[in-house]
């Protein structure tokens, strides 16, 4: 079935670090979205390099219970069209998008506890995952490992710790990667997410595996977990504005 297309205007915009924003769209007509936890809407936005428009997705943060608006992510990518136009945007504006698609999202997994494992903007769908397994009444274990850079690179944390302090079978840790030379205040995991998997995972039994970010953390992370074990692994690779794998 063709996707289908909103017209939507901007309600909202956060500016969370130096390059992530967090934009929300009211929609306009239709006036609401049906959509599964982890899946993605898409821009067509023009490119300087080709006649025909580039087509960006962008995974909606929010959880599918607001039907008349969505939340998205994402990093300001020099020269990337999509991120280009999305942070031209002001609140008023309108647009349009398709959607929704993808097939990354929350299965039907039994009995089985949620290893959520993210890289930078990756955590975007994870963040309407967990929105939406905790307002359903989610009683089973939820875990989060998300990798960043450095403290400037730091979103969310609040609202992670908040979600945490609210329901007892939840926990994250966020893991910087490159933290600088003495930088203050940061006592927190430093490393890659990858090294988190390793040391903290030590069976896979009744784990159900969502992985969303670089290709290299997901073929690292995929592999750590099979060593482990069978279970469940489901993967969303992340592509930089240009249409290349990222370097994170």
């Amino acid at each position: 079935m063709p996707l289908q297309l909103y017209r939507a205007k901007v309600e909202g915009i956060r500016t969370l670090t130096h390059d992530v924003r967090e934009i929300t769209f009211r929609l306009i007509d239709p006036k609401e979205i049906v959509f599964k936890a982890g899946q993605f809407v898409s821009f067509e936005v023009p490119h300087p390099k080709f006649s025909k428009p580039a087509t960006r997705p962008y995974s909606i943060a929010s959880p599918p219970s607001r039907r008349d608006r969505v939340t998205l992510l994402l990093n300001l990518v020099p020269g990337g069209p999509g991120s280009t136009y999305l942070f031209s945007l002001k609140e008023g504006d309108e647009t349009r998008f398709k959607g929704p698609a993808g097939s990354f999202y929350l299965k039907e997994e039994g009995a089985r506890d949620l290893l959520l494992v993210a890289t930078g903007t990756g955590i975007a769908p994870f963040r309407s995952m967990l929105d939406h397994v905790f307002e359903q009444g989610f009683s089973r274990s939820a875990r989060l490992y998300w990798g960043l850079r450095s403290r400037r690179d730091l979103y969310y944390q609040e609202e992670f710790e908040a979600l945490a302090k609210q329901h007892q079978n939840f926990s994250f840790i966020t893991t910087l990667s490159r933290p600088e030379p003495g930088e203050p205040g940061w006592t927190g995991s430093t490393g890659r997410v990858t090294k988190l998997v390793e040391e903290r995972v030590n069976s896979v039994a009744n784990l159900a595996v969502y992985l969303c970010g670089n290709s290299g953390m997901i073929r690292d992370v995929a592999a750590l977990i099979s060593k482990k074990g069978l279970c469940p692994i489901h993967k969303e690779k992340w592509y930089d504005d240009a249409g290349d794998p990222d370097s994170f």
